[in-house]
């Protein structure tokens, strides 16, 4: 792996990166195989605080990308609330440990659109609401399209954590290992081949066909490997985040050496729980890390937005 393919070209889109590098230049220690990356990113601070109203219009500016489909946002172009309101009637706003979960799958969207320029092919929430299909799968579903005229699968995982502690990690690289669990794998691949917003994004008939054959039913899953991206996105409470009063640049310099810290613990343990995972040095990894200061307070802002746009008919 000797790119991490993002295309923000430095660039402060957003969020600051403060991270982009394949592991293996930023471990002391030995990384094998060589297929991981860290995308480090941050929010910003205004007159010493951190700036929620930007991370929260992120949140909503990309919401539609995973809770409608295509054809829905194409006949809503202009009309932004419409857009909102059914978008958030989609939402599961889900309780429990899980609580808060959407809004880690929705910033994943929105890192792969800004920073990856991936097609948001399969836009999950809407998916698992219209058919009532709750049961575990990637979080997220994008294609790439490469300069050579091949495109890449993305298949993605995303959990928002009100700590990062290492005991934290084992439940999202369980959801990780679960993705490769063939019947799923090939169920993924059958949804992005079923839906029609594959053929709304690629204009090219010819790719859209290559892209369809070789993601079709059927198929040797070893093939699909070779070809396959998995963005995991941990966003997370950090008390670095929480009480920095230093400069913006001395606060990256702390999330810079803790998230290479945490990427190399997090990859360890991935090692070893995927080991047996057919084709896993082919397979490309991807960790995004996100600090928000406090967990509590965004999920209960979220909910509450929420629930007002579903009632605005």
């Amino acid at each position: 792996m000797i790119s991490t393919y993002t295309t923000h070209a430095g660039t402060t889109i957003t969020f600051d990166v403060v991270v982009d590098d394949i592991l293996q230049n930023l471990s002391t220690n030995n990384i094998d195989p060589n297929n991981k990356a860290l995308l480090s990113l941050v929010n910003g601070f205004e007159s010493g605080k951190w700036r929620r109203q930007q991370f929260e219009q992120f949140i909503w500016n990309n919401i539609k990308d995973t809770a409608l489909s295509q054809t829905e946002k194409e006949a809503l172009i202009g009309d932004e609330q419409t857009i909102l309101t059914k978008s958030a009637k989609n939402l599961r706003l889900l309780e429990g440990d899980e609580k808060g979960g959407e809004i880690g799958e929705i910033l994943l969207y929105g890192i792969m659109k800004k920073y990856y320029s991936a097609l948001p092919v399969v836009p999950k929430i809407f998916y698992k609401q219209n058919r009532n299909d709750y049961a575990k799968g990637a979080d997220s579903i994008h294609i790439t399209l490469n300069t050579d005229g091949t495109f890449s699968l993305w298949l993605g995982e995303a959990k928002f954590y009100n700590s990062i502690k290492d005991t934290r990690l084992d439940s999202i690289i369980e959801s990780v290992h679960n993705i490769f669990i063939d019947d799923k794998l090939r169920k993924e691949l059958s949804i992005v081949t079923s839906l029609k917003d594959l053929d709304l994004f690629i204009e090219d008939k010819k790719l859209l066909k290559d892209i369809k054959d070789k993601l079709a039913d059927g198929i040797s899953l070893d093939d699909i490997k070779q070809q396959l991206h998995v963005p995991i996105l941990i966003l997370h409470q950090c008390e670095i985040t929480a009480s920095n009063t230093e400069s913006f640049d001395e606060y990256k310099k702390k999330m810079r050496e803790e998230h290479i810290k945490k990427a190399e613990i997090f990859m360890k343990k991935q090692d070893i729980k995927l080991n047996s995972v057919y084709m896993y040095k082919e397979i490309k990894f991807h960790l995004i890390l996100f600090p928000v200061p406090n967990k509590s307070e965004l999920v209960d802002r979220f909910y509450t937005k929420a629930m007002f746009e579903r009632d605005e008919d």
